[in-house]
């Protein structure tokens, strides 16, 4: 298992804001990622239809001979994780948006919350709000149209820019000093997000904390690749192009 990938899927590109965070920390772990950008987005389906796919990517990867399995999805593992490690004696990591993080620093007791539809109307967002920030304002918006924007490869503009000022002019409005990006997708963002929102709203993910996670499970299962260097694997199912604007160039993309 020491020499085994670990395996990273989430429905699109998103993820790639994660893998890049797990290949600083663990630069000599080999990993395979699995873009399903056939079924993005995810954020607007069914709870039955999230799972259906989590299950499935999940089954891919093990086939792949991956050895965990970080679930780079906000709307999956809010609605899908416990599913999953129910279901497979085996280590996984999810994400969740960074609601602790974001409570614990706040100076104000209004923070901003920037996710999916999945994954705000989850069961266990609103239980770790209810953990976390029971005395804290929460202004939640849902980033509707944002994730098929970034998976189309734009990154700005106007329509980017309209739709954020539709989502945070009333989080800005209500003097929020945390933004918490609860959806993989959206540090592609955070250019045109650092021009939005003033410079008293810091804006948190969950990548670092994801990537320390993911090490400590490996020495915990003592699972830790042998070699100094980590070789990387990504596949899609659907269009590459957004995948392509974002790799570098010698990452080669196989399509399923």
């Amino acid at each position: 298992m020491n020499n085994s990938p670990i395996g990273i899927f989430d429905s699109g590109i998103g993820g790639i804001t994660i893998f890049n965070s797990i290949k600083k920390l663990l630069p000599n772990e080999d990993v395979i990622y699995f873009s399903d950008n056939l079924h993005s987005p995810y954020g607007n389906k069914s709870i039955k239809t999230i799972k259906e796919l989590s299950f499935k990517n999940t089954r891919w990867l093990l086939d792949k001979g991956c050895k965990i399995i970080v679930v780079a999805c906000n709307t999956v593992t809010t609605n899908s994780i416990s599913d999953l490690r129910n279901s497979f004696n085996f280590p996984f990591i999810g994400i969740e948006p960074a609601i602790k993080s974001a409570a614990i620093k706040t100076k104000t007791g209004k923070i901003g919350i920037l996710a999916t539809k999945g994954t705000l109307s989850s069961s266990l967002f609103n239980s770790t709000s209810n953990d976390y920030a029971s005395n804290i304002e929460i202004i939640e918006k849902n980033g509707d149209g944002l994730v098929q924007l970034i998976e189309n490869g734009i990154f700005e503009g106007v329509e980017i820019e309209r739709l954020l000022h539709k989502y945070l002019d009333s989080m800005i409005g209500k003097k929020i000093d945390h933004l918490v990006l609860g959806c993989t997708h959206y540090p592609f963002l955070n250019k045109i997000l650092s021009k939005i929102l003033p410079n008293t709203i810091k804006i948190i993910d969950s990548g670092e904390a994801v990537a320390k996670q993911t090490k400590a499970l490996i020495n915990k299962h003592k699972i830790n690749k042998e070699s100094n260097q980590g070789n990387y694997s990504f596949y899609c199912n659907g269009d590459s192009s957004s995948l392509n604007k974002i790799l570098d160039k010698k990452y080669e993309i196989n399509i399923i």
